[in-house]
């Protein structure tokens, strides 16, 4: 039985306070994995839309776009003290369909987790490269984040919409650009090709 359609009812102030509320949510999700991480003594760099997020702000604070994802890059060695180090920060452990993740409290959804990559290792079995190492990481307003060059290498390996979406925004504010072919290995710059060829695709 299809799903009865979702009657707008929400307008002016409640509206706008609903939509401030869920990136506040977001970056505050982002700040209570980060934090318990740094305490515990635990390397990781932050990845995903929320460094795509943090490189562009670099370049131009207009052109920063929302991101609903939570992602963080860990090294498998250290995984049994994260998982300690979050569950005392109240989130709870997961692992569904291979993917491992901290869900925001008891009941929360997926959308509302914290995702794990591993470092050195590849998402996925036929992509082209691995994930970064922890290492190629720098601190941005407190926090460890994925330097750009190791970013740009994780979004044309995974070359999903959103991924694309995220290079056309640096390639926007010229994070990235042409030159950066010369950096990749040629399956990835055959794919910085495809994006500088259709920047509107």
């Amino acid at each position: 039985m299809a799903k009865a359609p979702i009657e707008f009812h929400l307008t002016g102030e409640a509206l706008w306070r609903r939509m401030e509320r869920a990136v506040e949510k977001i970056q505050e999700r982002l700040e209570r994995a980060t934090t318990a991480l740094e305490q515990a003594g635990i390397p990781y760099a932050i990845i995903g839309g929320n460094a795509v997020r943090a490189w562009v702000a670099q370049a131009d604070e207009a052109a920063v776009r929302t991101t609903r994802d939570v992602d963080i890059l860990l090294r498998r060695a250290d995984f049994p003290r994260v998982i300690e180090a979050m569950e005392q920060a109240g989130f709870v452990y997961r692992h569904v369909k291979s993917i491992d993740m901290f869900l925001d409290g008891p009941g929360t959804k997926a959308r509302d987790a914290v995702h794990v990559l591993f470092a050195g290792e590849k998402v996925r079995p036929d992509d082209l490269a691995p994930a970064p190492e922890i290492d190629e990481s720098e601190i941005i307003e407190k926090h460890n984040v994925l330097r750009l060059d190791a970013l740009v290498r994780m979004k044309l390996t995974s070359f999903r919409d959103k991924d694309r979406m995220h290079l056309r925004d640096m390639l926007d504010v010229e994070l990235i650009d042409e030159s950066w072919k010369a950096r990749l290995p040629d399956e990835l710059a055959a794919r910085l090709q495809e994006l500088l060829d259709d920047p509107n695709g």
